[in-house]
């Protein structure tokens, strides 16, 4: 099996320790575990802030060399660790464990695991440490795969592998049915789908990212996410959620409330209402790298539109001048930005056949004053966008109405 660790679970040596008794006793029990690390704590972050005090724009590739410094040390700690123990370990940096990617510095894509020196460790008794979320390009430069990177080390490294599972050590003990800081009596769920996480990581739950959910879906890489405090079980990651017979006949309606305050808004008035605008205004966004994630289009007026969509709060300083040229460009009215709002989010797979989630989802709102400023859907969540001093309550009301503590509604 494939036990990936985070930054929180191996932060000092204390925990390192703890992390090396876990794994030698996952090996006294038969496994044969293959360990990727995440740099100690917030290294990662001290270690951006070190290139920022130096360098106003440092360049890509020696931010890549700087980054992935941080799980270089702590895979070589926690192999003296494992070593301490009488634990055979090796540690093996992302080119050496065989990580091909692309040449995008920061944010490096994989295009090929080539793991001949960890099957060679395994088949010798050893336990290889990773280094997570690094590889070298075909230009033999170290890369880094970005935020979260060490989760899809993991998972594509257990899918290279044919591993058993890929286990995610974190800070919790697993997926809630929201976030435990808003709503206290939010549940730990046992399993849940590829659809439903994928869902919920694109709308605001934080762990695990969303890249190493979208890696374990394509290869069928099933995880379980768990503690690296507590040990104890935690939530199943499949392609079905559950596959026993009773969940097969009875479909969880809604399985989660996730929110996301990292939003901003973007409207643009008095469009002229031809073909062809929103496809210049959003080729504009995509060339200034914008990601834009929920449009609403008006209805039009006298041959007018309103255009509106969300953007990351990050990413509201790039937007809003592209959209200023472009409304001028095309003869819209104004534009303005709005960095008060956050989404809302109902996820589950049983809404696809169950007709009165959206229902229940605006007389919940309605009930309880919050106003709805835009609605985004697909066949298994609904998201709104509200105030962001409205999260927390439209997170309660919503986590209340489809009694998510009690245990997931479900529909014959």
């Amino acid at each position: 099996m494939v036990q990936k660790f985070g930054g929180t679970s191996v932060a000092d040596t204390e925990r390192m320790r703890a992390v090396a008794d876990h794994v030698a006793r996952t090996q006294r029990h038969g496994a044969r575990p293959v360990v990727v690390v995440s740099a100690m704590g917030k290294e990662t972050d001290d270690l951006l802030r070190a290139a920022r005090e130096v360098s106003a724009s440092p360049p890509g590739r020696e931010m890549d060399m700087l980054i992935t410094a941080g799980e270089r040390k702590a895979m070589a700690l926690l192999c003296m660790a494992l070593n301490e123990m009488g634990v055979g370990a090796d540690s093996f940096t992302g080119s050496q464990a065989g990580f091909v990617t692309d040449s995008t510095h920061t944010d490096a894509k994989i295009l090929d695991v080539r793991p001949d020196r960890i099957r060679a460790a395994i088949d010798a008794g050893r336990v290889p440490v990773v280094g997570g979320a690094q590889g070298v390009s075909h230009d033999n430069d170290v890369t880094f795969l970005g935020r979260g990177g060490s989760d899809t080390t993991a998972v594509a490294l257990a899918h290279a592998l044919g591993a058993q599972v890929c286990e995610l050590y974190t800070d919790v003990s697993g997926v809630f049915t929201s976030d435990p800081r808003l709503v206290p009596d939010a549940r730990k769920m046992e399993r849940i789908s590829f659809d439903e996480l994928l869902e919920m990581t694109a709308n605001g739950c934080p762990k695990p990212a969303m890249r190493s959910v979208e890696f374990a879906r394509t290869h069928g890489v099933d995880l379980h996410v768990r503690s690296a405090f507590t040990w104890e079980l935690g939530t199943l990651v499949t392609t079905t959620g559950d596959s026993t017979e009773e969940q097969d006949m009875e479909q969880a309606i809604v399985s989660a409330v996730t929110h996301d305050i990292d939003e901003a808004k973007v409207t643009i008035l008095g469009v002229p209402d031809r073909p062809g605008i929103a496809a210049s205004l959003f080729r504009a966004l995509a060339d200034a790298a914008v990601n834009v994630d929920m449009i609403v289009q008006n209805t039009s007026a006298d041959g007018y539109t309103d255009i509106s969509f969300t953007v990351p709060h990050g990413e509201l300083e790039r937007a809003a001048p592209v959209c200023e040229r472009m409304a001028t460009e095309v003869g819209a009215r104004r534009v303005s930005t709005d960095d008060g709002i956050a989404r809302v989010s109902v996820v589950g797979a049983g809404m696809r056949s169950h007709p009165g989630v959206a229902a229940t989802v605006f007389e919940t709102m309605a009930a309880n004053d919050i106003n709805i400023e835009m609605i985004s859907t697909s066949a298994i969540r609904i998201s709104c966008v509200v105030r962001e001093s409205q999260v927390e309550a439209s997170v309660q009301a919503l986590h209340d109405a489809f009694s998510l503590a009690d245990g997931p509604t479900l529909v014959d």
